[in-house]
Order: C-alpha cells, then sequence, then structure tokens
C-alpha cells in the first residue's frame, strides 16, 4: 500500500507546539501509529495512558488493534495524543470540591466506578454525574469562595474493597492533608449560615426540577464525548433512590454522603415535607452536628473480625432455629396472618360520622374485611391487593395496632408477605418514628445551653425561616430533639434517612414531556418502582404505571420517542421536553437492573447488563 503522512497533536507538547507527522499506510494499525508518534516525539516518559482522540468524529481510539481503513482514518484526520485521566473538579452532596483525576475515555458508568472506589463509596451503580446549575446572577461568584482539595495525586486503586489503615482508605492515611479530606468526606459537616442557604438555587416548580434532571451525563458515553473538558466542574450525586445492602461499617462516606444529599433535598426544598416532619428533621440535623463534633470518627475494624461477626450472625440464625419444637416449625410453616377490628373511614357529605367498623383480616400481600368476626370464614365484603400500592401514613390512634398493619401494608407493597424476616424491624422502625413524634415531658428541662447554641434557621428550610422567627422555632424543635437525643450517631443518620423515604414525593425525578395525541406538556415522574403522569396546570397525579407491569420499552431514536407497553395492552407513548429522551431510558433501565440485584451477589457487579438495559442504540 502506499505511504501517506498523518499529523498528530500531541497534547503534552503544548497548546503552541506544531503537531507530529508520522508517514503510515491505511493497513497500519492503532498501536502502530502510536509507537510511531512516541518514537518521533524523543520525549521519554510513560505514554502508557495516552490514547488517540478524533476531534471531528468526537470518538476515542481504544482498539488498537484496528487499522486506519477500518476506523475510516484519512490524511485529513485530526487527532490529538492525549491522557485518557485526566483532572476533573467534582462537587459531591455535602458541598465539598474535590480536584481528582478521572477516566475521560471510557463510559461515564465506569468513570464514577473509579472515583466511587477511591473514594471508598460502596454501591457505585446509584450515582452518577451532572452538570452543576448555573447561578442566575453572576454577582454571587464573587460570594462564594470555593474551597478545591486537590487529590490529583492520590493513586488510583485496582482492588475492589481498599485496605483500612485507622478507619480510613490506605491511601487517604498517607498525608495529614487526605486524612483531612476524608474526615470531610465522611463526617457530616456543620449546616451554613441561614443567609448563605437563602443564596442556593432552589426549584421553584416542578419544571424547575425536571430542568435539573435533565443534566444527568449518559452513562453510554465517555466524559469527552459529552463536551466534558479537563478541570471542568461537575456534580457527583445519588441518581438511583435504590439503596441497596447499607453497612454502617464499611459505609462511612457513602451513609454521610446520602444523608447530605437527603438533608440539602429537605433544605432547598425540592421534596415536601409537613411542618411536623421538617422540626423532626432539623431536631436530627441538630443532634448529628453535635455528635459529629464531639465523637472520634475512627472505626477500627479488621478484615478478621468482620469474618468473625458474619459467622456468629450465621451461628445464631442456625441455633435458633435448632431450639424449635416440631409444632413451632409447622406453624412457621403456614403464612402468617393478622386479624383485629379496624375502622375505614369514608368522607361522607352529611354527616360527620365517616368511620365504620369492620373485621379485618390481613394475609400474604392481600387485605380483606368483614362486617364482624364471626363471618370471617365466609367470603369478605372486599379483598384488596396491596402489591405495588402507594402507603400514605396517618396518625394513629392506637399506636401497637397501628405499627404493626401499617408494616404488613409496607412489606405487602413491596410484594412481600409477614413471612418476611423484615417484618419485625419494620414494626419497630414505626413505633420509633411515632415515638419521636410525640411530646417529651422533660421538654421544659431543656438545657439552656442547648437554646443559645442552637442555630435555628439553618436547620429548615426558607419557607419556615420567613414564618417563624427563631424564638418559635427553637422551643419547638428542642422539644422534637428530646426523642432523639439518645440515638448515636449512626442511628440518628439512619433515622432520618428512614423518614426521608417515608416522604411521598421521595426518589421521583421530574421530566417535561409531550404525550402522543396530546396537544399539552405534562410531567413524568419517574420513581423506583413506577412512572407517574402529572397534570402540568394542576399538579395532580393523573395516572401511574408500575414496573412490575411493564412488558417492554423501546426508544425510536430517529423520532426521539419512548414508547412503553404495559399489562393489558396498556400503550404509551411521549417525547419529551425538557431532556433526552435517553435520560428517561437509562432512568427505567436502570432501576430494573437495581431490582435484579440481591445479598448474595453483593460483591459483584454485572456492568455488562446495566449497559444491555441502559445503553441504547446510541451505546453502540
Amino acid at each position: 500500500m502506499a505511504a501517506w503522512d498523518l499529523s498528530v497533536a500531541v497534547e503534552d507538547l503544548g497548546a503552541d507546539a506544531p503537531p507530529i507527522t508520522v508517514s503510515v499506510t491505511s493497513d497500519l494499525h492503532i498501536g502502530g501509529v502510536i509507537l510511531k508518534l512516541v518514537e518521533k516525539s524523543q520525549v521519554k516518559r510513560d505514554w502508557s495512558d495516552h490514547a488517540l482522540w478524533w476531534e471531528q468524529k468526537q470518538q476515542w481510539l481504544l482498539r488498537t488493534a484496528w487499522t486506519l481503513e477500518k476506523c475510516g482514518i484519512q490524511a485529513d484526520a485530526g487527532l490529538i495524543f492525549m491522557p485518557q485521566h485526566k483532572p476533573l473538579r467534582l462537587g459531591l452532596p455535602n458541598g465539598l470540591n474535590l480536584r481528582l483525576r478521572v477516566c475521560f475515555s471510557g463510559p461515564v458508568f465506569r468513570t464514577v466506578l473509579g472515583i466511587c472506589k477511591m473514594l471508598n463509596i460502596r454501591r457505585p451503580e446509584e450515582l452518577s454525574l451532572l452538570r452543576p446549575v448555573e447561578e442566575k446572577k453572576k454577582k454571587k461568584d464573587k460570594d462564594l469562595s470555593e474551597e478545591l482539595y486537590d487529590l490529583t495525586e492520590v493513586p488510583l486503586t485496582s482492588v475492589s474493597r481498599p485496605c483500612l489503615y485507622n478507619g480510613m482508605p490506605a491511601h487517604f492515611a498517607d498525608s495529614p492533608k487526605t486524612e483531612k479530606v476524608y474526615k470531610m468526606l465522611s463526617v457530616s459537616q456543620p449546616a451554613p449560615p441561614p443567609e448563605a442557604i437563602a443564596k442556593l438555587y432552589r426549584p421553584a416548580s416542578v419544571v424547575d426540577k425536571a430542568h435539573i434532571h435533565s443534566r444527568w451525563l449518559d452513562s453510554s458515553r465517555s466524559l469527552m464525548q459529552q463536551g466534558v473538558q479537563e478541570n471542568d466542574r461537575l456534580w457527583l450525586r445519588f441518581k438511583y433512590y435504590c439503596f441497596h445492602d447499607l453497612e454502617p461499617k464499611y459505609d462511612a462516606v457513602r451513609l454521610t454522603q446520602m444523608y447530605e444529599q437527603a438533608r440539602w433535598a429537605v433544605l432547598l426544598e425540592d421534596i415536601d415535607c409537613t411542618e411536623e416532619e421538617m422540626l423532626l428533621f432539623g431536631a436530627l440535623q441538630y443532634h448529628i452536628n453535635k455528635l459529629s463534633l464531639s465523637e472520634p470518627q475512627t472505626m477500627t475494624s479488621s478484615p478478621a473480625m468482620d469474618d468473625l461477626d458474619s459467622a456468629l450472625q450465621c451461628l445464631e440464625v442456625k441455633l435458633d432455629g435448632a431450639d424449635s419444637s416440631p409444632q413451632d416449625m409447622l406453624e412457621n410453616l403456614t403464612a402468617p396472618e393478622l386479624n383485629d377490628y379496624l375502622k375505614i373511614f369514608r368522607p361522607k357529605r352529611l354527616t360527620l360520622k365517616g368511620y365504620k367498623q369492620y373485621w379485618f383480616k390481613f394475609k400474604d400481600a392481600s387485605i380483606s374485611y368483614y362486617k364482624s368476626r364471626e363471618e370471617s370464614l365466609g367470603e369478605p365484603i372486599q379483598q384488596i391487593n396491596l402489591k405495588g400500592m402507594n402507603l400514605s401514613p396517618s396518625v394513629p390512634p392506637q399506636e401497637e395496632q397501628y405499627s404493626r398493619w401499617m408494616a404488613a401494608c409496607r412489606l405487602a407493597s413491596k410484594g412481600k408477605s409477614l413471612a418476611d424476616s423484615s417484618f419485625q424491624s419494620e414494626v419497630q422502625s414505626i413505633r420509633s418514628f411515632l415515638a419521636m413524634q410525640q411530646t417529651n415531658p422533660n421538654t421544659h428541662n431543656t438545657h439552656t445551653d442547648d437554646s443559645t447554641s442552637i442555630n435555628t434557621h439553618s436547620l429548615v428550610s426558607p419557607r419556615y425561616s420567613k414564618k417563624y422567627k427563631a424564638k418559635q422555632l427553637t422551643p419547638r424543635i428542642l422539644e422534637a430533639y428530646q426523642n432523639v437525643a439518645q440515638l448515636s450517631l449512626t442511628d440518628a443518620l439512619l433515622r432520618f434517612l428512614q423518614i426521608w423515604q417515608a416522604l411521598p414525593d421521595f426518589g421521583i425525578s421530574f421530566v417535561v414531556v409531550r404525550f402522543k395525541g396530546s396537544r399539552k406538556d405534562e410531567v413524568l415522574g419517574i420513581a423506583p418502582n413506577r412512572l407517574i403522569r402529572i397534570d402540568l396546570g394542576v399538579g395532580e397525579v393523573v395516572k401511574t404505571w408500575r414496573y412490575n407491569n411493564m412488558r417492554q420499552w423501546n426508544v425510536n431514536w430517529d423520532i426521539r420517542q419512548v414508547a412503553i407497553e404495559f399489562d393489558g395492552n396498556v400503550n404509551i407513548a411521549f417525547s419529551c421536553v425538557t431532556a433526552d429522551c435517553k435520560i428517561v431510558h437509562e432512568f427505567i433501565g436502570g432501576y430494573i437492573f437495581m431490582s435484579t440485584r440481591s445479598r448474595e451477589q453483593s460483591n459483584t457487579l454485572n456492568e455488562e447488563l446495566f449497559h444491555k438495559l441502559t445503553g441504547g442504540h446510541e451505546a453502540l
């Protein structure tokens, strides 16, 4: 074959340096081109991280065995020889800003895996990168002096779970500077003053929230392919609200960042909550802040002790079963059920009496009710399957009864029965939540130093800061604080997350769409277990579709339309207004992927399956 000249710019030589010209033939492979470049540059250094970037096509040439002809490269191709790992400025949920070296050539999904491995965050598939929200007023930039912590010299680890040294990964224990950064990652930071909170961007409507959710990067494509340059700023956030296998012993950073994302969602009114819930959130924040400043944060644990703990737990389970009599074992094989007199509330126009008592039976994932206990052997008045149902909590007159029945309903909505091992922990969680909402008789004995040290308006959203003065909020937050003051730091963080997850709007990402056949824009809410159609005019839910009723979904990439088929010949189709349809496709596929994870395979991540469910044809 005839030889021809190929000019390649070498980024390390500087922007003003002329490109290097090498003589090639069309059957020369990419690796051969790189070898010629390195030899002709006469620069002795480690080039192993470098690769060729094709600027016009916006793609990396990573298959070094492919020939120039197979890649379609001709003499006029503008190639750049550059490092695959470059510095990136990363904003974390707790407001910490890091500068670290990340992969610009692989899919964003793999880049996030590398970031989380460095920061010691397990279950990295739950997180992703998005572009920051720009501030509308440029003058604010002068006030915000962001401190940037440089971690570009921290080596990238190749092990799945880094070795801990004094409670932190070994690569953070090399210097006092990196130790300080890890402590900031794994310990909750004090809230900024109310003035700083007031300056931060707050979504004013569901459309504003939809614009934020349109900023997620495509997990299938690289940072370079999406226009991200060296030293650009991105946010790392939890994208999928399915928090799997949360272990406080190993998840100090993950738990803290999850709490911070939840806290800022509440403070910036990204999620709605009642006044009582806001006061409880404020009390928990105050408690967490106090403990974070006072408790030593070293979590010393060795793999040997962890294995011993695991073995003891297994032994405990076996011993529990060994003491059971044949009769007990037979009873355990029978599906448990709940039976009790409960009241149904049906609002009536002409009378105040909306409650009527019935005998209720809860079995498997269904609830049935009868006129009386005696008639429960016959056909019920109504039987309701709770699988996939939405549950709204109420104020219970009888807490013990409420805790058991509400726990049963929650499990049933997830497709679980009363025989599930999590039933008792669910009951206890509801009991604890109810206890925290009660007025404590010792409230008036609150120490005076609490009322003087608390920065009340930093613990509630601006809506309540404007509604109440500090002297009105402080005693109410301290009253709620008495109910959580005995919690450990880890339990307080977990309790905050539990209450956050129980909010009606928890975990919903919004996209403005246009349904096929409709003339108006509507909002599509994407939740961990369902899709929600919302009327943009009045903000009411029009229709809900469950993932477990979904037969298939397709994307027409030419007209950018998503089509979904559900059981019962239900078909919907829509185009996206505020986001690319790839974002919706990735959310749906991502949540289905999250549902395939199990505790038995907790340490293995099926990256191939994730890309099959979320990639689409553009990924290929």
